[in-house]
């Protein structure tokens, strides 16, 4: 028995005593991301906003199972957000101008009312060339009259995990979800308000394709209405690809299930949790990497030197655990052994770089934690 099939459905309820502990953990995430956003330069702050615009577009795109080009994505998130693009590879494409300006529509506008002709326009976002859309799609429609299933594993033995309201319910079902996001009770929590907006659309999967980046785009609007801002600095869709399967697995066990919905608001809230931290970590790093420029704003230094120091200080040392040598060095550059031996050399020297402990014959480098503090 799926959920909508309960006679008190969508009277959804949950155990406000066992979420609370996880809302007040979200919310101080969130108060202290908004602080530290505050005191980020503003060129930094665009940067940081970018970054989590071009996770939110790649990361819920690959829920799906569809993986964008990342340098595509980077420049259409440029253009939109009117940033310098000079330097940047790959050009933007119409899929990803297209999905780019879902989002920013999604958080640009938090107090626009949902609509069904809204909702469809955005379903039509995301399929912008008609001659890749497969004929069984309808675009910027709700879905046909064949049932929405959700299957998985082989053609001669699908397992369906999940079938939607039939389609002769849709547009009452739509139009009462439309209802209740635009005139939600004010003594609703906005957080789980956001929760419930993720289930409830992505249960009612109104269109043929698109269900869960339109919900997770409709979920980022209640979201920002919770936040009050337009400004995006975390990306939940990241957070989520992170949890595929337990995604799909609690949505499940929840659409299965009755109308008690608190394990998948503790999941939700969780999920969310780890958005925040993750982008409290990005806006760490952009202010290291501020404030280590401010310090060494007159240190003369080649074109080659740059690049590395500012590969370092954007990947925190992720992709450097044990630092970089001549070697690596030389990767990124694309320079002789013995010009990166000087580069590295000439770093430490004038305090850009610190040499590790060891590394014998090779030696190896980072970024002294000191000197972005």
């Amino acid at each position: 028995m799926y959920i909508w099939e309960h006679a008190d459905w969508p009277r959804f309820h949950w155990d406000e005593a066992t979420l609370r502990p996880r809302l007040d953990a979200v919310r101080l995430l969130q108060g202290r991301l908004l602080g530290r956003a505050e005191a980020v330069p503003t060129q930094a702050g665009l940067d940081v906003e970018m970054d989590a615009l071009i996770q939110n577009a790649i990361r819920t795109s690959e829920i799906e199972g569809e993986h964008l080009d990342v340098g595509s994505v980077r420049s259409s998130v440029a253009r939109q957000l009117g940033l310098e693009q000079a330097g940047m590879t790959g050009a933007p494409t119409a899929q990803t101008d297209a999905l780019v300006a879902l989002l920013l529509e999604a958080i640009r506008e938090p107090e626009a009312s949902l609509s069904v002709a809204g909702l469809c326009a955005w379903q039509a976002l995301l399929f912008p060339d008609d001659d890749g859309v497969p004929a069984r799609v309808r675009v910027g429609a709700l879905r046909g009259d064949a049932p929405m299933q959700v299957i998985s594993g082989r053609l001669d033995r699908p397992r369906v995990h999940f079938e939607a309201p039939p389609r002769d319910r849709l547009e009452a079902e739509l139009a009462s979800f439309i209802d209740w996001f635009n005139n939600s009770p004010g003594d609703l929590d906005p957080l789980l308000r956001a929760g419930i907006a993720h289930l409830w659309l992505i249960t009612l999967h109104p269109f043929d394709d698109g269900n869960g980046r339109v919900a997770r785009a409709v979920t980022d609007r209640a979201l920002a209405q919770a936040e009050a801002q337009s400004v995006r600095f975390y990306s939940l869709s990241a957070a989520i690809m992170a949890q595929r399967k337990a995604y799909y697995t609690h949505l499940e066990r929840t659409q299965k299930g009755e109308m008690d919905i608190t394990a998948w608001l503790a999941w939700f809230l969780d999920v969310l949790a780890q958005a925040l931290d993750e982008a409290l970590t990005r806006v760490a790093r952009v202010l290291g990497k501020a404030r280590f420029w401010q310090r060494h704003a007159s240190t003369v230094l080649n074109a080659r030197q740059i690049k590395v120091l500012n590969r370092l200080l954007d990947t925190a040392g992720e992709a450097f655990s044990e630092g970089i040598n001549a070697r690596k060095y030389q990767s990124l550059t694309k320079t002789s052994k013995a010009t990166a031996t000087r580069d590295l050399t000439d770093l430490v020297e004038k305090g850009c770089l610190v040499r590790l402990p060891g590394g014998g014959r090779s030696a190896r480098y980072a970024v002294e934690p000191g000197n972005v503090n």
